[in-house]
């Protein structure tokens, strides 16, 4: 049985969220960290609502939303969502209040909505949805797990069509820590320079992307959802690429277009470069990372990348890591790692 993706909806830096153009005018930003274009929340929530939500499960319950409805469908069959950090403005509020109160008398409001869950939930209460609910917490593989979740789900025929999301914000207590751990920059560079200089670090981000899969053969989908992948600190990421192709009767050059997760990060790119000169060396490359950022489930916004690729047979110039754009695109790879542990492999195809 074939998965595939009937909708998708993508809240990011970028005009990504009920925009027509493909990537045609793309934000820069100078600096060690890009910050979500926002969209106007009042279409889906009460304005007195808006106030009290914070940022990530606003852009969540947004973004479900806009699936379902791109899809025309009012209820899914199930929710799905992957985070690695989860609500960290709600989990530093409390943790805050826990040190000016002393650890007494405090509101439980912001510990109840800083848990993982709290956006999954968030949309099946919007929606009055009593079917199924699950949020993955894996790290690097969040997201995936998640997609994961949402087709077997399918195959076995438990429901018609999932919702799965990938949700992560960054704020400013998370940001400082993990700059001081090394994941970041420490001086303000363009985004669109991020891949021209070899250096430590990288620039962070945050996003939301949601897409309704379904079983259903359709004109109206985007794309099918081939094969996925997790792998952790796989020894050898070639030959298990490879393995992973074979296993879905294609060979590298049958890929179109590889969709990688360089991100400017001198340790974090030497990963894609052998496999990009030698492995993939006759296929057209990609990036997106300078686009979103770098954050635990951005392989969310690769997906919505490659999904939208094979829909509107085009690749956005911005893109290209090589000069080398193909007319037709009918297979996308998109390979990512995230501080090379968890590595996924996603396969794509064209309806």
């Amino acid at each position: 049985m074939k998965v595939f993706i009937r909708s998708a909806a993508c809240i990011s830096a970028q005009k990504t969220f009920k925009n027509d153009g493909f990537l045609d005018d793309i934000t820069e930003y100078v600096g060690t960290r890009l910050t979500i274009i926002e969209p106007d929340y009042k279409e889906y929530f009460d304005p007195k609502a808006v106030r009290r939500m914070s940022p990530v499960v606003k852009r969540g319950v947004a973004a479900a939303l806009e699936c379902l409805k791109q899809a025309d469908v009012k209820m899914p069959g199930a929710i799905v969502t992957g985070t690695a950090f989860g609500c960290m403005t709600d989990t530093v509020t409390f943790m805050n209040r826990l040190v000016d109160d002393n650890e007494e008398m405090l509101p439980p409001t912001a510990f109840i909505q800083s848990t993982h869950n709290t956006v999954a939930a968030q949309v099946a209460l919007s929606l009055q949805c009593h079917a199924y609910n699950n949020t993955f917490v894996h790290k690097g593989i969040s997201f995936e797990s998640a997609l994961l979740d949402g087709v077997m789900l399918l195959k076995e025929q438990e429901t018609k069509n999932v919702l799965v999301g990938g949700t992560e914000e960054m704020v400013d207590v998370s940001f400082k820590v993990l700059t001081r751990l090394g994941l970041f920059k420490r001086w303000p560079i363009s985004n669109l320079e991020l891949f021209k200089t070899e250096s430590k670090g990288t620039i962070g981000g945050e996003g939301c992307a949601f897409f309704l899969l379904n079983d259903e053969p359709s004109a109206d989908n985007l794309a099918e959802l081939t094969a996925i992948k997790v792998l952790y600190q796989p020894q050898n990421i070639a030959e298990s690429i490879s393995s992973f192709l074979a296993d879905n009767g294609l060979n590298p050059a049958d890929v179109d277009l590889v969709i990688t997760g360089k991100n400017g990060d001198i340790k974090n790119d030497a990963i894609y470069q052998p496999l990009i000169s030698d492995l993939f060396i006759h296929n057209a490359i990609a990036n997106y990372k300078h686009l979103c950022g770098e954050y635990p489930v951005s392989s969310s916004f690769a997906l919505w990348l490659a999904a939208n690729i094979l829909k509107r047979c085009e690749v956005p110039e911005v893109v290209y890591e090589r000069d080398s754009p193909v007319d037709i695109q009918k297979t996308v790879l998109i390979y990512n790692h995230y501080q090379g542990k968890y590595h996924s492999l996603m396969l794509v195809s064209a309806i």
